[in-house]
């Protein structure tokens, strides 16, 4: 079997994209019901119908897709995801950890703004398509019973087409711009691969909103020998969670995330004896060389800093060839010195004191 890697320094060949060109037609949006059926695929392949979701409370909802791998998940379930490494992904599975955001925040909160603003990306998408879209109410399964971990909540179907049957609308801030910057980001073709691979159909339509005032539309083809590596690899994953195996961990700040929940505490006065385990011990050399090469990196970084603080003297900017260094002196500000006010008034500890809960420290002891 010929597997494409899926990760960030090895991309697999990616699908077909091109931006479709504005058509005159305004279509009005129609609201699909239960009683609605499916879109008619354009392979032999047609996805289960797993849960009805028009009248599905969140909780449930969140419960029914722990069941298995959505299609936003699976990046995250390929390692490639930019913000939930595989391991937060295993603990929201294995029902270690939430996948909740507080949507209280409603000035803040991407997920609010993304579900607010989903209908008029899909209104701007019709108006400039011409394609009629409709919701699909259901979270859908892969037929193929050895495939029944792959689930797909799709934004849209697109009905009345031969070309594209998918509409998946996507809304990215300042920051989530940048991923965009050369077209469909990695981690959001492996979600629409999962979407055709569930569904069957051959080719989705991405409508993204940059920013608030940029909107694009991109053309995401069917894909076997993408699909196929990303059913693998999502298998591997699926396996980790049916045998409550948490895979290994990489640099990310998710990763980070995870381990501080999972492992909150340490048992007091314990210890853990590795010096009879080759890989461990591997791990831990590697640990002590690259400390050892960040310290001497960092040394080396600070003399050239010297150096050209030395050139740039009184100066408060100086430009080079390749960009321009800033050394300008911060406004003055005043502090508040807490020992010097304990001391004076010891009770206003008492008074104002707010626990703080501590944290476990990672700390090498090689000396």
């Amino acid at each position: 079997m010929n597997m494409i890697a899926l990760n960030t320094h090895t991309q697999p060949r990616q699908a077909k994209r091109t931006t479709v060109k504005r058509k005159p037609a305004v279509v009005k949006t129609k609201q699909m019901d239960s009683t609605d059926k499916p879109t008619q695929l354009n392979t032999s392949t047609t996805a289960k119908r797993l849960v009805n979701t028009k009248d599905l409370s969140r909780e449930d909802w969140l419960q029914v897709r722990r069941q298995g791998i959505g299609s936003s998940d699976a990046a995250a379930a390929c390692g490639i995801h930019p913000y939930l490494s595989m391991l937060e992904l295993w603990m929201i599975k294995t029902g270690r950890m939430s996948s909740d955001i507080d949507e209280s925040i409603e000035g803040y909160s991407p997920l609010y703004w993304g579900n607010t603003l989903e209908p008029m990306v899909a209104k701007y998408y019709q108006e400039h398509t011409g394609n009629k879209v409709r919701r699909v109410n259901a979270i859908l399964q892969h037929p193929d019973p050895d495939k029944a971990f792959m689930l797909a909540n799709l934004d849209y179907a697109i009905t009345g087409s031969d070309e594209v049957q998918i509409l998946e609308c996507k809304t990215a801030g300042e920051h989530g711009a940048k991923l965009w910057k050369h077209g469909v980001p990695l981690y959001v073709t492996c979600q629409v691969q999962h979407q055709l691979a569930v569904t069957g159909k051959t080719a989705a339509h991405i409508c993204v909103l940059l920013c608030g005032h940029e909107a694009k539309i991109y053309k995401v083809e069917r894909d076997e020998r993408l699909i196929e590596s990303i059913m693998e690899h999502e298998r591997l994953f699926w396996q980790y969670v049916e045998t409550d195996t948490p895979p290994t961990p990489d640099h990310s700040e998710s990763v980070a995330r995870a381990l501080k929940q999972l492992y909150p505490t340490a048992k007091p006065s314990s210890k853990l004896d590795l010096r009879d385990d080759d890989g461990a011990n591997k791990l831990f050399e590697q640990l002590l060389s690259y400390r050892d090469y960040m310290q001497e990196l960092e040394q080396r970084h600070d003399q050239v800093k010297h150096q050209l603080q030395s050139l740039i003297q009184d100066n408060e900017v100086a430009v080079f060839e390749k960009g321009a260094i800033s050394w300008k002196r911060s406004k003055d500000s005043v502090g508040l010195d807490s020992k010097a006010v304990i001391k004076a008034h010891p009770e206003l500890l008492a008074k104002f004191s707010k626990p703080r809960q501590g944290s476990r420290r990672f700390v090498v002891l090689n000396d």
